[in-house]
């Protein structure tokens, strides 16, 4: 009887060995027989699932997007009490990927987002979670600072909310940015984004 093959998983161990060769080799390095090489599956395997490399790359970024953003949603399901406020600057220390652990995670994002200024296809990913981080750090602050209220693209969203949703998601992912050349430490981004926090909960 032949062995029933999990595709959702195998896809999940093809994206993390993308992720993998990324990091150590950018995605210029990443091929398909590394991957395969790397996922310990067949290249037909790899051809399967994937029926070309943009495709596979464009699965791999949603990957650790959603990686990122699990990690967001489990900070805010274990403190359910929390304030707006509280969970917004929880939000923007995830998405800004400034402790140890996520330092890998940081530069394989950077290497995706750098293809994306070259390919159609990734572009569209990281818009599409940019675009969605940036609707929940719009109802954080909008909430944070009116004690609730319902966004959605609907024009009557308070510009000003929008705005500054999207100041932090820029600044996020700069620190993220500089913290990998080393032009800040982790603990001085950690602190430039509370302070920008605070002074954005304070108005």
């Amino acid at each position: 009887m032949p062995r029933q093959v999990d595709h959702a998983d195998r896809r999940c161990r093809i994206a993390d060995a993308v992720c993998e060769l990324a990091d150590e080799h950018g995605l210029e390095g990443v091929t398909l027989r590394d991957v395969a090489a790397r996922a310990e599956v067949s290249m037909g395997a790899v051809q399967r699932c994937f029926r070309t490399k943009e495709e596979m790359l464009v699965f791999a970024l949603g990957h650790i997007g959603e990686r990122i953003a699990g990690r967001v949603r489990a900070r805010l399901v274990r403190s359910p009490a929390q304030s707006a406020g509280t969970a917004l600057g929880h939000a923007a220390t995830e998405i800004a990927l400034l402790r140890e652990e996520h330092r890998a995670e940081a530069r394989v994002w950077l290497a995706f987002v750098a293809q994306a200024a070259v390919s159609e296809a990734l572009a569209g990913a990281v818009k599409a979670n940019y675009a969605a981080l940036e609707e929940s750090f719009t109802r954080l602050v909008e909430e944070a600072g009116e004690g609730g209220g319902d966004l959605s693209d609907d024009p009557a969203v308070p510009p000003d909310a929008r705005r500054e949703a999207r100041a932090l998601l820029a600044l996020a992912d700069g620190l993220t940015t500089h913290v990998l050349i080393g032009h800040l430490t982790p603990r001085a981004a950690q602190d430039v984004l509370h302070a920008h926090l605070a002074r954005l909960l304070s108005e």
